[in-house]
């Protein structure tokens, strides 16, 4: 009889054991919480970083104008750079940054766009195995290397083309060509593979010619990648320094035209925030710039997001 009741009680014991191991957590269930605490914990420190940079070099930016009380309109359209005067006329390195990167942006699309359709159309194996260690060399090239030969090479050069110093927009323009052109080519190369291939298929079904479904159905699908590229190198030419500095010119004065010396942002920045003291108006002249900088980076990420929406609603059409 006890023999019974001690076997009768067994399955009654059996489901307690498994409601404990089910309300307790596994290993895996443990490595689960530790991967997504440690993945909180990387965002967290992504997002406070981010956050404490733009709060500092705003409220670095703004002391020109709530402690040094300089005019907001003086300084944007302001055309004498003299901090220690108290002139802080920002609007030549504004222009010579905006001439510089559209400069270089105008000379660098075709340039890319031929590249990009050689290695995905025209010859995709070959282009593949020249082209492409090409294009990987040119991004691991620092840029004080990219300035050093523009130095030696792009300045004389234009001193014996055009005359004067050398320096100016147009020396800059061509060291900044070749600093944005493997960025462009590159996402331009993968924008064009990512159009379907039954939209080449069908235009060449159709009688079309190569180079009229390149240009006719190809080019125009990939529209919405190529101007992200394009933007993508003009923030990476708007953002340059050290190769800029050094065949600009650094003269802060309004450029006449592209073969005269000119400044730019980066450039007032990289020379003049050594040689300025922390609170006073030359110090706190050079952080409003670093803002306009940061400002503009924004812009640029906010078009690439306008323009990849609407290629993906083009392409949900």
């Amino acid at each position: 009889m006890e023999q019974t009741h001690s076997q009768l009680r067994k399955p009654d014991a059996q489901p307690n054991e498994w409601a404990v191991r089910l309300h307790h957590a596994t290993r895996a269930t443990r490595e689960d919480w530790l991967g997504k605490a440690i993945s909180y914990l990387c965002i967290g420190v992504i997002i406070l970083v981010v956050a404490s940079m733009l709060w500092f070099i705003t409220s670095k930016g703004i002391a020109t104008f709530t402690q040094n009380h300089v005019s907001l309109g003086k300084f944007l359209t302001g055309t004498n750079w003299a901090p220690d005067q108290g002139q802080i006329g920002a609007l030549p390195m504004i222009v010579g940054s905006f001439a510089v990167t559209f400069a270089a942006a105008l000379v660098a699309t075709p340039f890319a766009v031929g590249t990009a359709i050689f290695m995905t159309e025209i010859s995709p194996n070959r282009g593949r195995k020249l082209l492409q260690p090409v294009i990987e060399l040119l991004v691991g090239i620092p840029s004080v290397v990219y300035g050093f030969i523009g130095l030696a090479v792009v300045v004389p050069f234009m001193r014996h083309l055009v005359g004067g110093s050398g320096f100016g927009i147009i020396s800059a323009t061509f060291v900044l060509f070749v600093m944005v052109l493997p960025t462009i080519t590159s996402m331009t190369v993968d924008s064009l593979r990512s159009v379907p291939r039954y939209y080449k298929e069908a235009s060449l079904a159709l009688g079309a010619t190569r180079w009229q479904t390149v240009s006719r159905v190809i080019l125009r699908s990939a529209t919405p990648g190529i101007l992200t590229a394009v933007i993508f190198g003009m923030a990476r030419a708007f953002g340059e320094a050290l190769a800029v500095q050094m065949v600009i010119g650094n003269a802060a004065i309004m450029p006449k035209n592209l073969i005269s010396p000119a400044s730019t942002l980066t450039s007032q920045l990289t020379s003049g925030i050594g040689d300025t003291i922390d609170g006073t108006l030359p110090n706190n002249a050079l952080w409003s710039l670093a803002l306009i900088l940061l400002l503009m980076s924004l812009v640029f990420n906010a078009l690439v997001r306008i323009i990849a929406k609407r290629g993906q609603l083009k392409h949900e059409r």
